[in-house]
């Protein structure tokens, strides 16, 4: 039997096609899959049958995805990803600012979606086993910069920078190899994957994203550079 088919995820959306076409590949990954329609039945059901990660759709009727997560995360901490139409900021860093994990825009490559999914359970399998006192941590360091992978934990300045899974990816990529530059494609296939189309201003959004983020910490955090018509570089110290 494989890891996966321990793990139950639950999926939530109003939208019929998309609960069946994701949980038919979810399954086919091994994955245990309970899907429900409106934010209310998700409740019930995640309280009576809990899951090891949750796909939220943010707009559902009865209740939705935000006042779900609200709910969830005043008893738990399971991992969550939001699904959504609509691409604002303010809708982004509101869902991740109740405790999102992710958040991913519709439409949406599948694959985007399971490479999140994994990512995340990784980062909660780490957590558990560090409770159970197992020392599993690797950590990259760079200045003031401390990036810990397992934990899926970004600290700056000893302080936390509550990032998603993408932008982990990203700041880990430039974090690397410090004073290399790194193309919008590359950045892109970091955190997508080189078969997933992306625009390059998807990357310049989770850029601009991260540095506002750093910022709320240090406002003279400058240490990621744009190269105007090249790409991106983690400043050297």
């Amino acid at each position: 039997m494989s890891d996966t088919a321990k793990q139950t995820i639950a999926l939530v959306d109003d939208d019929r096609n998309i609960l069946t076409s994701v949980q038919m590949t979810l399954e086919a990954e091994g994955y245990q899959v309970h899907t429900y329609t409106d934010g209310e039945q998700a409740l019930q059901g995640l309280v009576s049958r809990p899951v090891d990660l949750a796909v939220l759709d943010v707009k559902m009727p009865r209740m939705d995805g935000m006042e779900l997560l609200q709910k969830l995360r005043a008893r738990s901490s399971l991992p969550v990803i939001f699904l959504s139409s609509k691409d604002e900021e303010v809708d982004q860093l509101m869902g991740l600012r109740l405790g999102a994990d992710d958040y991913i825009t519709k439409p949406f490559s599948q694959r985007l979606l399971l490479e999140r999914i994994r990512a995340l359970l990784r980062r909660n399998e780490v957590s558990r086993a560090e409770a159970a006192g197992e020392n599993i941590s690797a950590t990259l360091t760079r200045g003031l910069l401390s990036l810990d992978e397992q934990r899926h934990r970004c600290l700056w300045r000893d302080t936390e920078v509550p990032l998603t899974v993408t932008e982990f990816l990203l700041v880990k990529a430039l974090a690397m190899r410090p004073g290399m530059v790194k193309s919008r494609d590359q950045l892109i296939d970091t955190a997508y994957g080189d078969s997933i189309y992306v625009d390059d201003r998807t990357i310049d959004s989770h850029i601009k994203r991260v540095r506002k983020k750093f910022r709320q910490v240090d406002e003279e955090f400058n240490q990621i550079e744009t190269l105007y018509g090249i790409g991106y570089r983690y400043r050297e110290n």
